[in-house]
């Protein structure tokens, strides 16, 4: 357990933060299916990405993934398509509770051959790579992006390509534009119109160099921490204003909301806090297409004491944790009055509450990362604080460059 306090008001400082996981994932796999053509500049130092490196480099009959989410649900996918190869698929206990039938089942109408070692539409799966010769596939489109993305990027290798029908209202479209435009600009001609995807068939790419933006998720506490902080500025790197992250919505939901100014100079973002901003007693906000930075904006709403109402967020349920029920449990600890629904989570009022709070990580990153803003308020103590290196490894070490005492309890 760790207890974090705040030594200094107001903050001034400069980080630099490591590329972003879901860019960096992307771009790992298209460069393993088309035979290391690509030289990534600022790829992701998170777990998550360190185990998609390690797992597409592995030569073995078992591959253990951990926690790492998207490398399970884009490793399915490209060891399907790996003619002759049979591995096994595996990863941590959580993982084996998270579905992954609907991917399954669509590579296997396909013509992938992949089966489930314990629970049915669950991890471990065994998989015997094989040739896939469908070229299209309707799925439900109110499923995980991730699942979208790891048809998109096999797509390009099935020698008819691939057209994905979505089906229903689409969720997550930033994610899925993201891979697509990933595509495009390594030079495969993948287009996302209305509810359908095509992918071509591509036989080569031409030799580049690619620089990985860094992650916005990652930058969405440090926005947190802006709102909470008056007089405060901190500058992160490297950060574009034309971003492919659909997480980059933070610029215009953080000013909105809590008045929190971003500017960009030469890849540098520059985040103050507007000191004529008149804060509201209450906000709503769809998050349907950001659901990443949703346990950042509740707990900078419980920092400022203000009610919100924020929907959009179904696929929370099926995360390293629920995080609705832990966003629930953990932020009634600072006092607030919190109702979820399915897809939603509302803030009602406060009570008072003097403890220093112990907060739970659930094996989740994102539960330790946003509540540590909130340390600019009062102390807090988490326990597991480690967690953050599936996404995030130095958070800590940047947090006392800012001026925060971490010490352990």
């Amino acid at each position: 357990m760790i207890e974090i306090s705040a030594l200094q008001s107001p903050i001034h400082s400069q980080l630099a933060i490591t590329g972003s996981k879901s860019e960096s994932n992307r771009l790992l796999l298209l460069n393993q299916l088309f035979e290391n053509a690509l030289t990534l500049e600022n790829v992701s130092n998170s777990e998550d990405s360190q185990l998609m490196q390690k797992a597409l480099a592995n030569k073995t009959d078992v591959i253990d993934i951990h926690h790492a989410g998207t490398a399970m649900r884009f490793l399915t996918a490209y060891f399907s398509i790996q003619e002759g190869r049979k591995v096994t698929l595996t990863g941590s206990e959580r993982m084996k509770q998270r579905p992954i039938k609907i991917l399954v089942d669509a590579l296997n109408e396909l013509g992938a051959e992949i089966s489930y070692q314990e629970n049915e539409g669950y991890p471990p799966l065994t998989i015997i790579g094989t040739k896939l010769k469908k070229n299209s596939i309707t799925i439900p489109s109110n499923i995980s992006s991730q699942y979208i993305t790891a048809l998109c990027l096999i797509g390009t290798k099935l020698e008819n390509g691939l057209t994905i029908n979505l089906d229903g209202k689409v969720i997550s479209v930033p994610y899925i534009q993201m891979t697509i435009q990933l595509l495009n600009k390594v030079g495969i001609k993948a287009a996302f119109k209305g509810n359908t995807i095509q992918i071509p068939f591509t036989e080569v790419i031409q030799p580049q160099t690619l620089q990985v933006e860094s992650d916005w998720s990652s930058a969405s506490y440090y926005y947190s921490l802006i709102a909470l902080s008056k007089n405060s500025e901190i500058k992160i790197s490297t950060y574009f204003e034309n971003s492919l992250q659909g997480d980059s919505a933070l610029q215009v939901i953080y000013a909105e909301n809590f008045g929190v100014i971003s500017t960009f100079e030469n890849g540098v973002l520059s985040l103050k806090h507007n000191p004529e901003f008149q804060l509201q007693q209450a906000i709503e906000l769809n998050l349907i297409n950001t659901p990443d930075i949703a346990q950042t904006i509740a707990a900078t709403c419980v920092g400022l004491k203000v009610n919100c109402v924020l929907t959009g967020l179904e696929t929370l349920k099926i995360k390293e944790t629920d995080r609705l029920v832990a966003l629930k449990t953990e932020l009634e600890k600072f006092g607030a009055i919190i109702t979820i629904t399915e897809d939603s989570l509302s803030i009602d009022g406060y009570q008072d509450d003097n403890e220093i709070p112990t907060l739970e990580t659930y094996n989740d990153h994102r539960m330790a990362m946003c509540m540590a803003p909130l340390a600019q308020l009062q102390p807090i103590r988490i326990n597991n604080e480690m967690v953050v290196e599936k996404s995030y490894p130095t958070f800590w070490e940047d947090w006392k460059k800012l001026g925060f005492e971490i010490k352990s309890i």
